[in-house]
């Protein structure tokens, strides 16, 4: 045999085995990038759910800031309680964990109630959240206290901090998770009913309020609808009853003074 056609043998044969090395790894990185790319999906699909504890900064004891002293027990509850971290972007502290696969931001606004919106606006910019993904938890003056409620969406009925949300969020789809404190008694002014503890008494039924309140939110993280008694014996509200008519009229709450006047809510 010639030594052209043994050289033109051996060039058959290695284009050969180089061909099938291209194509091999050719289908390798296209399997690559196909894995990549259902990870990075994924990973950028995961539901989020802000979760947000309504009240006045350093006031956490105070019956108008009731909704803090849940989201604080709701981040014992994840583990993560010692996590909250200052975040100047969205004026306020936030934690963020997961909790079940949903991706769990925990604020807590450090400004005044009526304003507590432009925190929660722009922590719902920063991480990304629809307004419909977005819990809020506040005191109700209208629900005695011992008894919660699940309220999707609608007015803010009388409630500053609700208010204020709506306005910055421009809309109100959100829900929210409504602690009664009950009406002041007598003539007690509500604003000093608010702004004051709650007492030994209280705070026994509270305890019981608050672990309940935790059970509540972790079933609305993971959009369950657990069967629950507050310690008022009134059911947790799980939907809207638009056909119901309301005997209770909304609660106009005295209007706060913020310490900046030029907040916006991006």
């Amino acid at each position: 045999m010639s030594l052209n056609v043994i050289t033109q043998t051996l060039f058959i044969t290695l284009t050969k085995m180089l061909r099938r090395e291209l194509l091999f790894m050719s289908g390798f990185l296209n399997r690559h990038n196909m894995s990549s790319e259902v990870t990075a999906t994924s990973s950028t699909s995961k539901t989020k759910k802000l979760v947000v504890g309504l009240g006045n900064p350093g006031m956490n004891s105070t019956r108008h800031s009731v909704g803090m002293a849940v989201i604080a027990a709701l981040a014992e509850r994840l583990g993560v309680s010692d996590q909250w971290k200052s975040d100047r972007h969205v004026s306020g502290e936030v934690i963020v964990s997961v909790y079940q696969d949903t991706q769990v931001v925990l604020l807590r606004p450090k400004l005044l109630m009526n304003v507590n919106g432009v925190s929660v606006a722009r922590a719902a910019h920063k991480f990304n959240i629809r307004p419909e993904h977005i819990v809020l938890v506040h005191d109700e003056l209208d629900k005695p206290l011992g008894t919660i409620g699940i309220k999707h969406g609608g007015s803010a009925r009388g409630h500053n901090g609700v208010r204020s949300c709506i306005d910055c969020l421009h809309t109100d789809v959100m829900p929210r998770l409504r602690i009664g404190i009950s009406r002041p008694p007598g003539n007690t002014p509500v604003d000093r009913y608010v702004l004051g503890r709650f007492s030994k008494e209280e705070e026994i039924i509270l305890s019981s309020v608050v672990k309940q309140s935790v059970a509540l939110l972790l079933a609305q993280i993971t959009d369950q609808q657990p069967q629950l008694t507050s310690a008022g014996g009134m059911r947790a509200k799980q939907k809207r009853k638009e056909q119901k008519k309301r005997t209770s009229l909304a609660v106009q709450e005295p209007e706060e003074t913020p310490d900046r006047t030029d907040l916006k809510c991006q």
